[in-house]
């Protein structure tokens, strides 16, 4: 019986010793979330000034993060209203983002704005709107057509007002109308 119980003690203290020696654990660094915080869909954004209408956004996703920043992942629509509540000007893209640090939103990707009253169209690749200055502007590539002139301009770089009803293309090229004489 003693050989008994010793050879168990035995083979207890071997499984145990056995089952202590395992690998150091390496210390791993745990990487915060940088994912969205918060996924809305059917976004309808409403943008005012003393209580009147300026601009709405709609798009169908909208991911917020933890810094507030705020992405549109999918086609974003835009109106820009004028001082009487009449709709001015029109803006899609195919994706967008909200920098909350700098205050800025900017629109990506096939972005077409559409001048009411002036009947003009902008194509761009990216636009950047500023909600404090009320100015949009970009460095990328411009094209803006004319159905009232036919003018076709072309450029790099464009500044404008929020409702597009004023915009400077900086670096110009195209074909458009000059009335002669001074």
């Amino acid at each position: 019986m003693v050989n008994y119980v010793s050879r168990y003690l035995l083979f207890v203290c071997c499984c145990t010793l056995l089952f202590s020696c395992e690998q150091p654990k390496q210390n791993r660094k745990i990487e915060p979330f940088s994912g969205p915080v918060e996924e809305i869909n059917d976004v309808k954004l409403l943008y005012s000034e003393a209580a009147v209408l300026k601009v709405r956004l709609k798009t169908p996703k909208q991911l917020r993060y933890s810094n507030d920043d705020r992405k549109y992942p999918q086609p974003i629509n835009i109106v820009f209203y004028g001082p009487a509540g009449e709709e001015m000007t029109t803006l899609r893209s195919d994706s967008g983002r909200y920098n909350k640090a700098k205050d800025l939103y900017v629109v990506m990707g096939h972005v077409v704005v559409i001048n009411k009253q002036k009947r003009e169209k902008l194509l761009t690749d990216e636009l950047t709107w500023n909600p404090v200055t009320k100015k949009v502007y970009t460095d990328k590539r411009v094209t803006v057509l004319s159905d009232l002139t036919g003018e076709k301009l072309y450029g790099v770089g464009l500044d404008a007002n929020q409702d597009f009803t004023q915009y400077a293309i900086r670096k110009p090229t195209g074909i458009f109308n000059v009335e002669t004489g001074i």
